[in-house]
């Protein structure tokens, strides 16, 4: 039987005090946060661990009805998804199965059925809590040993060791770590040139729980009796590594060239447009790296000795490179770290103290308009660009990266108290958004409210010592006429 090598011990931790059965009949890998079949540190050392035992590999993805927010709109991008792995998975030596669950609670009792006969679990390590939640509520229930495997980002998350308040404070320590780790990436195919036995689960659990047809649940109607939120529908985006892949090459050879200078453009929006790829698992932050590393003719000889936090010139990479890396590991890896060692990290009282206090004291400061959340996700304000954003939101699943900072800006401006508006920020984040329920999208939001930033002046009304920002100064630092008439139909008003 071939051997595999198992993955960095940092990026694995055991869940539980269970044993390693080794008369198990396999290896079952927990498929829920990088739902991909390649650069997936889970899969490698699932089937690391089934080459060590002599025995099969069953990855078990399923799609459960109970999630937060659960809509037909995330759904559709998973199954698109599951439909790429299944086929992948054709001509590789496991047994894939993937399942949509149709009654909330039915996935834990078949990860136990499955467990029971698993030598030992493997699953995602993904720092939200209820991702988190669910993870620790299996562990506690399962006769076996459950490890989770950190494949978030470039840098494991258990390096991380304290808190830092701003980008600059983070980039300075990976600019000191990093090195060590980047050439430590996943493997492309895990499963490439193994051989294992090829496991069969009873029929009976297959008769009560049947593999999915992603093809089949893709038409339409086929989730039409769902417990899942049936009024967001699925937009234009394609979901699945297939897609992922496509959308990368073409980052790199058409929308990379004016990363740095024109990402904020929302006429032009040349922006990367991964996020979702990335917060659903369809691609990995290793194979984007690498991709990228070789377009640009890179390697480690490259990077600068001096590790001074800057934003540019350490990478030793072109200018465009450069700005995409910094969103791409410094801010994300920031922000997953962030959450990793903040369990409330998307509550007003995980706020930096000096932005909470001064929120808190201009509270009872006068508003100019006060909207609803009913309106505010209705896009029913008075502001044509604020309105066009959130259209914008519920049409496509997304905002451009620069006017989705305004929209959380405004909602603060526009609400009650701050406390409304972070609330008013995640429901629609999170409703709406193929990125949402992020680390990354929770540190956005957050960013709009002073996390990751400091302390600005003049003090305003309402804002305090928060970044400022209004519609009308949007409108003359970067070009929205394209971006209105395609999102509100009415002309610029700037």
């Amino acid at each position: 039987m071939s051997a595999l090598a198992p993955v960095d011990p940092l990026r694995l931790t055991t869940a539980n005090h269970a044993p390693i059965h080794p008369a198990g009949d396999y290896v079952l890998y927990w498929m829920h946060s990088a739902r991909r079949p390649g650069y997936n540190f889970a899969l490698q050392q699932a089937a690391a661990m089934a080459c060590q035992l002599q025995v099969g590999l069953v990855v078990f993805e399923p799609l459960v009805c109970d999630e937060p927010y659960a809509s037909l709109r995330f759904h559709h991008f998973v199954l698109q998804g599951m439909r790429d792995n299944q086929q992948a998975f054709a001509t590789m030596p496991i047994l894939y199965y993937p399942w949509l669950e149709t009654k909330a609670g039915e996935w834990n009792d078949l990860l136990s059925r499955l467990a029971h006969k698993a030598c030992l679990v493997i699953t995602d390590r993904f720092p939200t809590t209820p991702v988190d939640s669910r993870v620790k509520t299996v562990a506690n229930s399962l006769p076996v040993q459950l490890q989770t495997v950190d494949s978030n980002g470039l840098l494991p998350l258990q390096l991380v060791e304290r808190d830092y308040p701003t980008a600059y404070a983070f980039r300075r320590f990976l600019q000191k770590v990093l090195p060590a780790f980047l050439n430590q990436h996943p493997l492309a195919d895990p499963l490439q040139g193994l051989t294992l036995p090829q496991p069969k689960l009873p029929a009976e659990l297959l008769r009560r729980y049947p593999i999915a047809d992603p093809h089949a649940l893709l038409r339409p109607g086929a989730l039409d009796a769902l417990p899942i939120d049936h009024r967001i529908k699925p937009v234009g985006v394609e979901g699945g590594a297939k897609a992922a892949g496509e959308r990368l090459l073409d980052f790199l050879c058409d929308d990379l060239a004016g990363y740095d200078l024109q990402r904020n453009q929302p006429d032009s929006d040349r922006t990367s447009r991964l996020a979702p790829y990335l917060h659903f698992g369809h691609l990995s932050v290793h194979e984007i790296f690498s991709r990228l590393a070789e377009a640009e003719g890179w390697h480690a000889g490259r990077l600068a000795l001096e590790t001074s936090g800057r934003r540019s010139g350490w990478w030793g990479m072109s200018s465009t490179a450069e700005a995409f890396l910094d969103e791409l590991v410094t801010w994300r890896e920031l922000a997953y770290a962030f959450c990793a060692r903040t369990p409330d990290y998307s509550s007003y009282e995980s706020l930096p103290t000096w932005a909470q206090h001064s929120l808190n004291h201009h509270a009872d400061d006068l508003r100019p308009v006060l909207y609803s959340p009913a309106q505010f996700e209705e896009a029913a304000t008075h502001d044509p660009l604020w309105n066009a954003a959130q259209r914008q939101l519920r049409e496509d699943g997304r905002i451009h990266g620069y006017l989705r900072m305004l929209w959380g800006k405004k909602i603060l401006e526009w609400s009650l108290t701050p406390q409304l508006a972070l609330n008013t920020m995640l429901d629609l984040n999170d409703r709406y958004a193929l990125d949402g329920r992020n680390p990354n999208s929770y540190s956005g939001i957050g960013w709009c409210l002073g996390r990751f930033d400091r302390a600005w002046g003049p003090e305003r009304e309402i804002f305090g010592k928060i970044r400022y920002m209004s519609s009308e100064n949007t409108a003359r630092k970067v070009s929205v006429k394209k971006y209105l008439q395609r999102y509100s139909g009415q002309k610029s008003l700037f």
